[in-house]
């Protein structure tokens, strides 16, 4: 069997690893002619960790990230909501990785390069379309640099490319562009001083604005030193109103239109993160954008992985864990089925209903519904916790989530991919 790959990002790269693991051949197609460090940080969790120890990365990703230590929510003040430990700290079998997006996805490149080789990676090509036969599908790519069209022709075609997918265009030619909830994002990462236990990530606000703090690499080089991660939300908009630019995970940040949401309106112990933010040479913003889920993926032998089939609100590190997950899903329904379009339609039926589920909790903020829940009772601040929300209702909402989203500890630790 061949599988064609459309898109060079996590999602596409986990997915061509776990097919060859699966002895399942691989061409890849990526629209960008060099695959660079792009981004800023994110978090791994240990579900998806789990599937990239099993292809033998887990060395490299020491090398890349950080294993996260502690999640600590707190409100805008700086007041501990709720602290938990994560990854093996927790009792996993996996750690959980804050890790620079770019690093992870060099990664699982380098890895890819070694084991399918540099003749199955195309780069610089766009896809355009595909047809389909009983015997297998051809794929319509375009050179971007000579403009020449070619094709590719295997068993299946995985469209790996994002939220702009085009393979998701043309299943769904009417779908329009993603929904913006009105919320910007503001991302970027400089080098900080580390806080509490240098592996420690800290989520504060309420409901007007909110702040994402934590590591995403030590460089052996600069001790007392870390590559610090941020990230804030605010309001901006209407979400009926488009968004004021298109989604774009590398367009450059506007320092005037991010700082009237963090100077008068954090104030943590931690750090400061007008300073952190100012220190930033570069930063990037990207609208809080999704899609509605889809009601299938699959067609033919043709079908949607990772931000093409689910893109969701980046809310409880789930954006890449989840394409993590679609790859190893696939490349296990296709070693089970010898029809290529019942492996698709046995992927679809397995992934596509847990993953329309995290984007809807996603929408109401996921886990970090516990800062929104405080924020709304006590927008001044508390003395106690415990007199404006219980142990047991903010334990319901962070595990109840990670239920939902496969990273419970008990799946996470059974035997077993």
């Amino acid at each position: 069997m061949k599988a064609i790959i459309v898109g060079g990002g996590i999602g596409g790269l986990a997915t061509a690893l776990c097919l060859h693991e699966k002895g399942i051949a691989v061409d890849l197609f990526e629209r960008s002619r060099d695959i660079r460090e792009l981004g800023v940080g994110i978090n791994t969790l240990p579900h998806a960790i789990k599937e990239l120890a099993g292809l033998g990365l887990l060395d490299r990703l020491d090398a890349a990230g950080i294993r996260t230590f502690e999640l600590i929510y707190t409100n805008r003040f700086g007041q501990e909501i709720w602290r938990e430990p994560r990854g093996l700290d927790a009792g996993y079998e996996f750690p959980q990785f804050s890790i620079h997006r770019g690093k992870l996805q060099s990664v699982l490149y380098e890895a890819v390069r070694e084991r399918i080789g540099d003749a199955h990676i195309h780069r610089g090509h766009s896809f355009v379309g595909f047809e389909e036969t009983d015997h297998g599908v051809t794929a319509h790519l375009e050179d971007r640099q000579g403009g020449r069209t070619l094709k590719a022709s295997g068993d299946i075609l995985i469209g790996a490319d994002g939220i702009h997918s085009r393979l998701r265009e043309i299943f769904y030619p009417d779908e329009g562009p993603p929904s913006w909830n009105g919320i910007m994002l503001w991302r970027g990462a400089t080098e900080w001083e580390p806080f509490l236990t240098g592996r420690s990530m800290v989520i504060a606000g309420g409901m007007d604005a909110k702040l994402v703090l934590y590591p995403i690499h030590n460089d052996p080089a600069r001790p007392g030193r870390t590559l610090m991660n941020w990230a804030v939300g605010a309001m901006i908009g209407d979400s009926a109103a488009p968004p004021p630019r298109r989604e774009d995970w590398s367009r450059p940040g506007r320092i005037e239109e991010l700082m009237p949401h963090v100077e008068g309106v954090f104030s943590l112990d931690v750090l400061d993160p007008a300073a952190l933010i100012k220190a930033t040479r570069e930063f990037y913003e990207y609208p809080m954008c999704d899609r509605e889920p889809l009601s299938r993926w699959s067609f033919g032998r043709a079908t949607l992985l990772g931000d093409a089939a689910h893109p969701m609100y980046p809310v409880g590190s789930n954006g890449a864990s989840q394409a993590v997950l679609d790859a190893r899903a696939l490349a296990e329904a296709l070693a089970a089925h010898a029809d290529p379009v019942e492996a698709l339609a046995a992927y679809e039926a397995d992934r596509l209903p847990k993953t329309a589920e995290i984007v809807r909790t996603n929408r109401l903020g996921g886990p970090e519904r516990v800062i929104d829940l405080v924020s709304e009772r006590a927008p001044g601040g508390f003395d106690r916790i415990e007199d404006v929300a219980s142990e047991d209702e903010l334990r319901a909402i962070v595990s109840g989530y990670s239920q939902l989203a496969g990273f419970a500890r008990d799946a996470v630790n059974r035997p077993g991919r």
